[in-house]
């Protein structure tokens, strides 16, 4: 039997869709985590307890495991993992991506600068340190602009700005979500804003060749000052060469970064006819959105991801014929949430395939640009891509999300 490890952080959201993908592949698995998880103690070596921000000492706990049972394949399912997969992949001769490149996805700077030399299309940008003016760097990029954090991920921390003063407010704001996050805040990222609409690719990797999954519109306008995403529809209703444009730039985004397997999700802005590269990351996309995505007769982006770990790739496998589409439910306010009503009657819209809401009431929750996390998320498929937003929006409209002050800190 193939042994897989999967780095599974304690907050992920996914831990059940691989476990299940790797139960149907016939896999044992092996969960690296951050923190014991409850069956440790019984799972012996099918648990390792790793530290993430340490990737290298990370993948150093993964290789003695593999000494003394072969582990097969590796996955990170997040973030925060992909480091530690690659080194790890690396030393145990099994597919991987180069250290360099994973890195360039983890800092966003370093992402640019590689784009940069390659020529790959992507928005004006700079880096600012700690001692420079954040609104000067920000004119001399170009208002309107937004300013990011060089790491982190859905959005946080991303701000759009249109003069200098606003950069300046921008720039100490972002500086504190990353301190909060126990990321480094002496550099920020500014990036021209880009215009027009925003979609999403999901993609494989297989010795270098990069094959097309999946690609998403976004149907609500991102245009800032925050850039909470909402829904995600495929496939996309964008004109062919729009869509070949999309697929050409990530493909040369990875080829310049020198991503060379697995799964692989990046965003990116259209004008129709061109293509910009806002972001790619060496993992597959996030939260519970995958579940919009099946492909041939069943197969979960889970399965794929795991049969390419394992060396057995599924072959010939397009996404299926049906429209399909996610909505990352967005938080109204911050405070506490008191409760999440009309989720029986969202259930019932025709079309609608599932609804996880996946944060418990009484939990705190604050909405984009500090939060870190959906509220939950909501699927629906149909035969059009028109006919999946609309089932979404109307089954949306069915939810009565409460939050209340919060005057206490979690207890």
């Amino acid at each position: 039997m193939a042994r897989l490890l999967l780095i599974l952080p304690t907050a992920t959201y996914r831990a059940p869709d691989f476990l299940d993908a790797a139960a149907q592949v016939g896999a044992e698995v092996v969960v690296a985590s951050e923190r014991p998880q409850v069956l440790a103690e019984t799972m012996q070596d099918r648990f390792l307890e790793i530290d993430l921000r340490r990737p290298d000492t990370a993948a150093d706990a993964i290789v003695a495991l593999s000494r003394r049972r072969r582990i097969d394949g590796i996955v990170a399912v997040d973030d925060q993992g992909v480091l530690a997969a690659a080194l790890a992949a690396g030393r145990l001769d099994l597919p991987h991506n180069p250290r360099d490149a994973v890195m360039a996805t983890r800092d966003k700077v370093a992402m640019r600068d590689d784009l940069a030399a390659a020529a790959v299309r992507q928005p004006r940008y700079a880096s600012v340190a700690v001692d420079e003016d954040v609104g000067e760097v920000a004119g001399a990029v170009g208002f309107p602009c937004v300013i990011k954090p060089p790491s982190l991920s859905a959005s946080r921390g991303v701000i759009r700005v249109d003069d200098a003063a606003g950069a300046k407010l921008a720039g100490d704001r972002v500086r504190g979500i990353l301190a909060e996050a126990g990321e480094d805040p002496s550099r920020l990222l500014v990036e021209a804003y880009v215009p027009g609409p925003e979609v999403a690719l999901e993609g494989l990797l297989r010795g270098g060749a990069f094959e097309t999954l999946a690609v998403f519109d976004k149907p609500d306008p991102l245009e800032g000052p925050y850039f909470e995403e909402t829904i995600f529809v495929t496939p996309s209703r964008l004109p062919e060469a729009a869509v070949a444009a999309v697929e050409r730039t990530a493909a040369e985004a990875c080829a310049a970064i020198g991503l060379v397997e697995g799964p692989v999700h990046a965003e990116l802005r259209t004008d129709g006819t061109d293509a910009w590269l806002i972001e790619v990351a060496a993992r597959s996309i996030g939260g519970l959105c995958s579940r919009a995505l099946s492909f041939g007769v069943g197969v979960s982006l889970e399965r794929l991801i795991v049969s390419h770990a394992l060396g057995t790739p599924i072959e010939g496998l397009a996404r299926e014929r049906q429209a399909a589409g996610v909505m990352m439910l967005p938080i109204p306010a911050e405070g506490r949430l008191a409760a999440v009503g009309g989720q029986d009657q969202a259930r019932q819209v025709p079309g609608v395939t599932g609804l996880d809401v996946s944060i418990a009431p009484g939990r705190r929750v604050r909405p984009l640009p500090e939060g870190d996390r959906y509220l939950g998320f909501l699927f629906a498929k149909a035969e059009t891509p028109e006919e999946v937003e609309a089932t979404l929006r109307q089954a949306h409209g069915m939810l009565e999300v409460r939050v209340v002050e919060d005057e206490e800190g979690d207890g």
